[in-house]
């Protein structure tokens, strides 16, 4: 894949699509906050072990004070956990960037000539920033139960996994998000349910993140079931390379 810019990202937040009130991202960042030594005596070497993990997304935000825009999804400043998740392009497989959030502020700064922007910050609450890989193409917007395009990992995973979910919008009884997967892209080996790998059916606009544990095959796509009209969402996955414990 070749050099990218920034042109054309998305960035949600609980449900909600603030790509077009977002100016500018500052951060997407997150790691170890450190680490620990537990050097033996009887090394000839330092040993280190990683701890907590954390993150954190900032960003300045433009004010519209529209229904479901930054201003009346932000300014409330809720205590609660959010999910915010930046998108790098609209395309499937490509990077995506996740963690369940605290906002802390909402800070607007008025310049000189009239121009009004608000700083807004978001810090990891509990599992750290999970870089991963957009399994619907930005937003995908299904009008009937739909088998989405599978991406392609390269190679199994033994490490388990975490999808992220925001439906923005929705009409019908329910829509439940699930994924699938298969060792071939379904060529001799169907695609099947992922074991626990199934979103809380949707009935409005919601945001989830899942943890699945164990073998992951090498192809995973994003199915919708039930009984609905229409239903937009996005979807990130991120396959761990290693064992992670949160």
């Amino acid at each position: 894949m070749a050099k990218q810019g920034g042109l054309g990202d998305n960035f949600y937040w609980g449900g909600v699509d603030l790509s077009g009130d977002v100016g500018a991202i500052g951060r997407v960042g997150g790691g170890l906050t450190g680490t620990q030594d537990v050097t033996g005596i009887n090394k000839f070497a330092f040993e280190r072990r990683g701890l907590l993990r954390d993150g954190g997304m900032e960003w300045t935000s433009f004010l519209n004070p529209a229904a479901a825009a930054a201003h009346p999804t932000l300014s409330t400043r809720p205590t609660t956990d959010e999910h915010a998740t930046y998108f790098r392009g609209t395309t499937l497989g490509n990077p995506a960037a996740s963690l369940v959030a605290k906002q802390i502020n909402y800070d607007p700064t008025r310049g000189a000539d009239g121009s009004l922007t608000i700083a807004v910050q978001a810090l990891a609450n509990g599992y750290g920033l999970e870089w991963g890989v957009q399994l619907t193409a930005g937003k995908r917007s299904d009008t009937t139960a739909t088998n989405g395009t599978s991406v392609d990992f390269a190679a199994a995973g033994t490490h388990g996994l975490q999808a992220w979910l925001h439906v923005f919008s929705f009409t019908g009884t329910s829509c439940t998000v699930k994924l699938q997967s298969s060792s071939d892209n379904g060529s001799t080996d169907a695609f099947a349910d992922v074991t626990g790998g199934g979103f809380t059916a949707a009935t409005g606009v919601t945001s989830e993140r899942i943890t699945v544990s164990g073998n992951v095959e090498r192809y995973l796509r994003a199915v919708t079931t039930g009984t609905f009209t229409e239903c937009t969402f996005a979807v990130q996955v991120t396959v761990n390379a290693t064992a992670v414990v949160f």
